[in-house]
Protein backbone atom coordinates (compact mmCIF):
# COMPACT_ATOMS: atom_id res chain seq x y z
CA UNK A 1 0.00 0.00 0.00
CA UNK A 2 1.42 3.44 -0.74
CA UNK A 3 0.37 6.35 1.36
CA UNK A 4 -1.86 8.30 -1.20
CA UNK A 5 -4.27 7.45 -3.79
CA UNK A 6 -4.34 9.27 -6.85
CA UNK A 7 -6.42 10.21 -9.05
CA UNK A 8 -6.30 12.61 -11.92
CA UNK A 9 -5.04 15.76 -10.15
CA UNK A 10 -6.73 14.58 -6.52
CA UNK A 11 -4.93 13.02 -3.73
CA UNK A 12 -6.79 11.30 -1.22
CA UNK A 13 -4.47 11.68 2.19
CA UNK A 14 -6.17 9.58 4.98
CA UNK A 15 -4.54 10.39 8.82
CA UNK A 16 -5.43 9.13 11.95
CA UNK A 17 -5.41 10.19 15.58
CA UNK A 18 -4.85 8.16 18.82
CA UNK A 19 -7.61 7.62 19.92
CA UNK A 20 -8.56 4.05 17.97
CA UNK A 21 -5.68 2.87 15.75
CA UNK A 22 -7.39 -0.28 15.37
CA UNK A 23 -10.09 1.42 13.27
CA UNK A 24 -7.60 3.75 11.90
CA UNK A 25 -6.12 0.75 10.51
CA UNK A 26 -8.45 -1.41 9.14
CA UNK A 27 -9.92 1.77 7.29
CA UNK A 28 -6.70 1.99 5.68
CA UNK A 29 -6.83 -1.14 4.81
CA UNK A 30 -9.89 -1.09 3.28
CA UNK A 31 -9.16 1.80 1.28
CA UNK A 32 -6.08 0.12 0.25
CA UNK A 33 -4.04 2.75 1.09
CA UNK A 34 -1.67 3.40 4.44
CA UNK A 35 -1.69 6.22 7.13
CA UNK A 36 0.46 9.15 6.60
CA UNK A 37 3.13 9.32 9.24
CA UNK A 38 3.11 11.84 11.76
CA UNK A 39 4.90 13.06 14.92
CA UNK A 40 2.18 13.38 18.04
CA UNK A 41 2.30 12.96 21.47
CA UNK A 42 1.70 15.52 24.49
CA UNK A 43 4.15 17.82 25.91
CA UNK A 44 4.41 17.89 30.31
CA UNK A 45 1.31 19.47 31.09
CA UNK A 46 -0.97 18.03 28.36
CA UNK A 47 -0.84 19.85 25.16
CA UNK A 48 -0.60 18.10 22.28
CA UNK A 49 1.84 18.15 19.44
CA UNK A 50 1.37 17.16 15.85
CA UNK A 51 3.22 17.39 12.58
CA UNK A 52 2.83 15.16 9.84
CA UNK A 53 5.88 13.67 8.17
CA UNK A 54 4.65 14.26 4.90
CA UNK A 55 3.78 17.15 1.70
CA UNK A 56 -0.44 17.41 2.25
CA UNK A 57 -0.42 20.26 -0.07
CA UNK A 58 -3.55 19.75 -2.21
CA UNK A 59 -5.10 16.76 -0.69
CA UNK A 60 -8.28 15.32 0.09
CA UNK A 61 -7.43 15.16 3.67
CA UNK A 62 -9.17 12.24 5.65
CA UNK A 63 -8.63 12.59 9.31
CA UNK A 64 -9.94 9.61 11.65
CA UNK A 65 -10.40 10.00 15.56
CA UNK A 66 -13.19 8.25 17.72
CA UNK A 67 -14.44 10.49 20.11
CA UNK A 68 -13.74 8.11 23.48
CA UNK A 69 -12.97 8.58 27.07
CA UNK A 70 -10.86 10.71 27.77
CA UNK A 71 -12.94 12.44 25.27
CA UNK A 72 -11.58 16.11 25.42
CA UNK A 73 -8.18 15.05 24.92
CA UNK A 74 -9.11 13.63 21.76
CA UNK A 75 -11.64 16.17 20.03
CA UNK A 76 -8.43 18.59 20.82
CA UNK A 77 -6.17 16.28 18.92
CA UNK A 78 -8.54 16.24 15.90
CA UNK A 79 -8.63 19.56 15.75
CA UNK A 80 -5.14 20.26 16.12
CA UNK A 81 -4.82 18.00 13.29
CA UNK A 82 -7.14 19.78 10.87
CA UNK A 83 -5.73 23.19 11.96
CA UNK A 84 -2.16 21.58 10.84
CA UNK A 85 -3.42 21.03 7.84
CA UNK A 86 -5.14 23.73 7.03
CA UNK A 87 -1.91 25.48 7.50
CA UNK A 88 -0.20 23.00 5.13
CA UNK A 89 -2.63 23.84 2.48
CA UNK A 90 -4.69 20.64 2.05
CA UNK A 91 -7.36 21.53 -0.70
CA UNK A 92 -9.83 19.73 0.90
CA UNK A 93 -10.59 18.34 4.77
CA UNK A 94 -13.03 16.00 5.93
CA UNK A 95 -13.52 15.04 9.52
CA UNK A 96 -13.91 11.47 10.81
CA UNK A 97 -16.18 11.19 13.66
CA UNK A 98 -16.89 7.34 14.39
CA UNK A 99 -18.46 8.86 17.27
CA UNK A 100 -19.64 12.49 17.45
CA UNK A 101 -18.40 13.75 20.77
CA UNK A 102 -21.33 15.55 23.20
CA UNK A 103 -24.00 14.83 20.73
CA UNK A 104 -26.34 13.87 23.40
CA UNK A 105 -25.99 18.02 24.27
CA UNK A 106 -27.93 18.91 20.64
CA UNK A 107 -30.89 21.11 22.82
CA UNK A 108 -32.03 23.19 25.43
CA UNK A 109 -34.11 21.06 28.08
CA UNK A 110 -33.68 24.11 30.56
CA UNK A 111 -32.47 27.59 30.82
CA UNK A 112 -28.88 28.28 31.55
CA UNK A 113 -27.69 24.48 29.40
CA UNK A 114 -25.10 24.61 26.67
CA UNK A 115 -25.74 23.52 23.17
CA UNK A 116 -22.38 21.76 23.57
CA UNK A 117 -23.16 19.67 19.51
CA UNK A 118 -23.42 22.81 18.12
CA UNK A 119 -20.43 23.84 19.90
CA UNK A 120 -18.04 20.77 18.41
CA UNK A 121 -19.23 21.82 14.91
CA UNK A 122 -18.44 25.47 14.99
CA UNK A 123 -15.09 24.72 16.44
CA UNK A 124 -13.86 21.99 13.58
CA UNK A 125 -15.40 24.87 11.06
CA UNK A 126 -13.18 27.74 12.76
CA UNK A 127 -10.33 24.50 12.83
CA UNK A 128 -10.32 24.50 8.92
CA UNK A 129 -12.79 21.68 8.40
CA UNK A 130 -14.94 21.67 4.68
CA UNK A 131 -16.99 18.70 6.00
CA UNK A 132 -18.02 16.06 8.69
CA UNK A 133 -18.79 12.45 8.40
CA UNK A 134 -19.97 10.32 11.28
CA UNK A 135 -21.83 7.44 12.47
CA UNK A 136 -25.67 7.45 13.71
CA UNK A 137 -25.91 10.84 14.94
CA UNK A 138 -27.90 10.92 18.35
CA UNK A 139 -30.27 13.01 16.08
CA UNK A 140 -30.92 13.75 12.75
CA UNK A 141 -30.81 17.93 12.90
CA UNK A 142 -27.36 17.91 14.50
CA UNK A 143 -26.58 17.58 10.33
CA UNK A 144 -27.81 21.39 10.52
CA UNK A 145 -24.99 22.12 13.54
CA UNK A 146 -21.79 22.39 11.04
CA UNK A 147 -21.85 24.89 7.75
CA UNK A 148 -20.93 22.56 5.21
CA UNK A 149 -21.55 19.27 4.08
CA UNK A 150 -22.07 16.56 6.78
CA UNK A 151 -22.34 12.58 5.95
CA UNK A 152 -24.56 10.93 8.25
CA UNK A 153 -23.63 6.93 7.82
CA UNK A 154 -26.14 4.08 9.26
CA UNK A 155 -24.67 1.45 10.86
CA UNK A 156 -27.96 -0.47 10.74
CA UNK A 157 -27.60 -2.56 7.51
CA UNK A 158 -23.94 -4.00 9.52
CA UNK A 159 -26.12 -4.74 12.51
CA UNK A 160 -29.51 -5.97 10.95
CA UNK A 161 -27.73 -8.44 8.58
CA UNK A 162 -26.20 -10.16 11.73
CA UNK A 163 -29.29 -10.72 13.58
CA UNK A 164 -31.24 -11.98 10.11
CA UNK A 165 -28.55 -14.32 9.70
CA UNK A 166 -28.64 -15.38 13.32
CA UNK A 167 -31.92 -15.07 14.61
CA UNK A 168 -35.47 -16.08 13.58
CA UNK A 169 -37.16 -12.59 12.03
CA UNK A 170 -40.89 -14.51 12.55
CA UNK A 171 -40.63 -14.60 16.02
CA UNK A 172 -39.15 -11.10 17.23
CA UNK A 173 -40.43 -7.65 17.92
CA UNK A 174 -38.50 -4.73 17.85
CA UNK A 175 -38.52 -2.30 20.53
CA UNK A 176 -37.39 0.97 20.85
CA UNK A 177 -36.24 1.65 24.30
CA UNK A 178 -38.07 5.12 24.23
CA UNK A 179 -39.79 7.66 22.47
CA UNK A 180 -37.15 8.95 20.70
CA UNK A 181 -35.63 6.11 19.49
CA UNK A 182 -39.24 5.15 17.49
CA UNK A 183 -38.51 6.73 14.35
CA UNK A 184 -35.12 3.92 13.96
CA UNK A 185 -36.91 1.25 15.28
CA UNK A 186 -39.51 1.29 12.98
CA UNK A 187 -36.59 1.68 10.08
CA UNK A 188 -35.27 -2.02 11.59
CA UNK A 189 -38.85 -2.95 12.15
CA UNK A 190 -39.85 -2.40 8.07
CA UNK A 191 -36.21 -4.23 6.96
CA UNK A 192 -36.56 -7.33 9.08
CA UNK A 193 -40.43 -7.44 8.64
CA UNK A 194 -41.33 -7.61 12.61
CA UNK A 195 -43.88 -5.83 14.44
CA UNK A 196 -42.92 -3.05 16.79
CA UNK A 197 -42.85 -2.35 20.06
CA UNK A 198 -42.35 0.90 22.67
CA UNK A 199 -40.87 1.13 25.86
CA UNK A 200 -42.32 4.02 27.94
CA UNK A 201 -40.21 5.43 30.62
CA UNK A 202 -40.32 9.11 32.64
CA UNK A 203 -36.71 10.09 33.73
CA UNK A 204 -36.02 11.35 36.93
CA UNK A 205 -34.71 15.12 35.79
CA UNK A 206 -32.47 15.59 38.65
CA UNK A 207 -30.75 12.48 38.27
CA UNK A 208 -28.61 12.11 34.91
CA UNK A 209 -29.19 8.85 33.67
CA UNK A 210 -32.02 7.41 36.18
CA UNK A 211 -34.99 6.58 34.57
CA UNK A 212 -38.45 6.50 37.47
CA UNK A 213 -40.90 4.12 35.56
CA UNK A 214 -41.19 1.77 32.21
CA UNK A 215 -44.05 0.58 30.73
CA UNK A 216 -44.10 -1.70 27.56
CA UNK A 217 -46.50 -0.85 24.65
CA UNK A 218 -47.26 -3.50 22.13
CA UNK A 219 -47.33 -7.91 22.17
CA UNK A 220 -43.91 -8.98 23.55
CA UNK A 221 -45.13 -12.25 25.53
CA UNK A 222 -43.44 -15.51 24.08
CA UNK A 223 -41.36 -13.77 21.45
CA UNK A 224 -37.45 -12.87 20.83
CA UNK A 225 -37.15 -8.59 21.80
CA UNK A 226 -34.20 -6.74 19.68
CA UNK A 227 -33.91 -3.52 21.77
CA UNK A 228 -32.23 -1.15 19.48
CA UNK A 229 -30.36 2.34 20.14
CA UNK A 230 -27.44 4.47 18.75
CA UNK A 231 -25.24 4.01 21.82
CA UNK A 232 -24.73 2.13 25.34
CA UNK A 233 -23.38 4.36 27.99
CA UNK A 234 -23.95 2.93 31.68
CA UNK A 235 -26.43 0.36 30.17
CA UNK A 236 -29.03 1.46 33.06
CA UNK A 237 -31.48 1.80 30.21
CA UNK A 238 -31.09 -1.07 28.29
CA UNK A 239 -31.26 -3.27 31.44
CA UNK A 240 -33.87 -1.81 32.72
CA UNK A 241 -36.03 -2.25 29.43
CA UNK A 242 -34.41 -5.47 28.81
CA UNK A 243 -36.01 -6.40 32.63
CA UNK A 244 -39.53 -4.77 31.67
CA UNK A 245 -39.59 -6.69 28.67
CA UNK A 246 -38.72 -9.92 30.59
CA UNK A 247 -41.65 -9.20 32.93
CA UNK A 248 -44.11 -8.75 30.09
CA UNK A 249 -43.40 -12.13 29.17
CA UNK A 250 -40.50 -11.72 26.18
CA UNK A 251 -38.75 -15.09 25.78
CA UNK A 252 -35.51 -13.29 25.41
CA UNK A 253 -33.76 -9.94 24.77
CA UNK A 254 -31.13 -9.01 22.24
CA UNK A 255 -29.49 -5.66 22.31
CA UNK A 256 -28.21 -3.78 19.35
CA UNK A 257 -26.43 -0.20 19.47
CA UNK A 258 -23.84 0.98 17.37
CA UNK A 259 -21.88 3.47 19.62
CA UNK A 260 -20.20 0.51 22.82
CA UNK A 261 -19.25 3.96 25.26
CA UNK A 262 -19.81 1.29 28.13
CA UNK A 263 -19.30 3.34 31.17
CA UNK A 264 -18.64 2.67 34.75
CA UNK A 265 -21.30 -0.13 35.53
CA UNK A 266 -22.17 -1.18 32.15
CA UNK A 267 -20.68 -4.38 31.88
CA UNK A 268 -21.07 -5.72 34.90
CA UNK A 269 -25.02 -4.62 34.06
CA UNK A 270 -25.11 -6.44 30.90
CA UNK A 271 -23.47 -9.37 31.92
CA UNK A 272 -25.56 -9.79 35.09
CA UNK A 273 -28.60 -9.20 33.07
CA UNK A 274 -30.49 -12.29 32.93
CA UNK A 275 -32.83 -11.46 29.92
CA UNK A 276 -30.24 -10.63 27.48
CA UNK A 277 -28.72 -13.11 25.54
CA UNK A 278 -26.16 -10.88 23.10
CA UNK A 279 -25.36 -7.65 22.68
CA UNK A 280 -24.63 -6.29 19.31
CA UNK A 281 -22.64 -3.15 18.56
CA UNK A 282 -19.48 -2.01 16.31
CA UNK A 283 -16.20 -0.88 16.71
CA UNK A 284 -16.87 3.01 16.20
CA UNK A 285 -15.48 3.51 19.88
CA UNK A 286 -12.47 0.92 21.20
CA UNK A 287 -13.38 -1.48 23.21
CA UNK A 288 -10.39 -2.43 25.96
CA UNK A 289 -10.09 -6.49 26.60
CA UNK A 290 -11.31 -5.74 30.04
CA UNK A 291 -14.32 -4.42 29.27
CA UNK A 292 -15.21 -7.24 26.75
CA UNK A 293 -17.61 -10.34 28.06
CA UNK A 294 -19.54 -14.03 26.58
CA UNK A 295 -22.17 -11.82 25.42
CA UNK A 296 -20.84 -9.35 23.24
CA UNK A 297 -20.13 -9.06 19.59
CA UNK A 298 -18.22 -6.46 17.85
CA UNK A 299 -18.91 -5.52 14.16
CA UNK A 300 -16.40 -3.72 12.24
CA UNK A 301 -17.47 -0.23 10.77
CA UNK A 302 -14.11 -0.37 8.91
CA UNK A 303 -15.87 -1.22 5.31
CA UNK A 304 -18.61 1.47 5.38
CA UNK A 305 -16.49 4.31 6.71
CA UNK A 306 -14.06 3.31 3.75
CA UNK A 307 -16.77 3.21 1.41
CA UNK A 308 -17.80 6.62 2.12
CA UNK A 309 -14.56 8.11 2.34
CA UNK A 310 -14.26 6.42 -1.18
CA UNK A 311 -17.22 8.13 -2.69
CA UNK A 312 -16.66 11.25 -1.33
CA UNK A 313 -13.29 11.21 -2.88
CA UNK A 314 -14.53 10.42 -6.42
CA UNK A 315 -17.54 13.02 -6.00
CA UNK A 316 -19.94 10.25 -5.99
CA UNK A 317 -22.86 8.95 -3.81
CA UNK A 318 -22.73 8.71 -0.06
CA UNK A 319 -26.52 8.48 0.01
CA UNK A 320 -26.50 5.42 -2.73
CA UNK A 321 -24.32 3.37 0.28
CA UNK A 322 -28.23 2.91 1.85
CA UNK A 323 -30.02 2.89 -1.29
CA UNK A 324 -31.39 6.68 -0.42
CA UNK A 325 -32.58 6.11 2.73
CA UNK A 326 -29.80 8.05 4.66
Amino acid sequence: MTGIRATGTKTLMLFGGRAHPELNAEVADCLGVSLVPSKTFNFANGEIYVRFEESVRGSDAFVIQSHTAPINEWIMEQLIMVDALKRASAKQITVVMPFYGYARQDKKHRGREPISARLIADMFKTAGADRLMAVDLHTAQIQGFFDGPVDHLWALPILANHVAEHYDPTNMTVVSPDAGRVRVADVWADRLGTPLAIIHKRRNPDVANEVKVHEVVGDVEGRTCLLVDDMIDTAGTITQAAEALMDAGADNVLVAATHAVLSGPAVDRLKNSAGIKEVIVTNTLPIAEDRRFDKLTVLSIAPLVARAIHEVFEEGSVTSLFNGNA
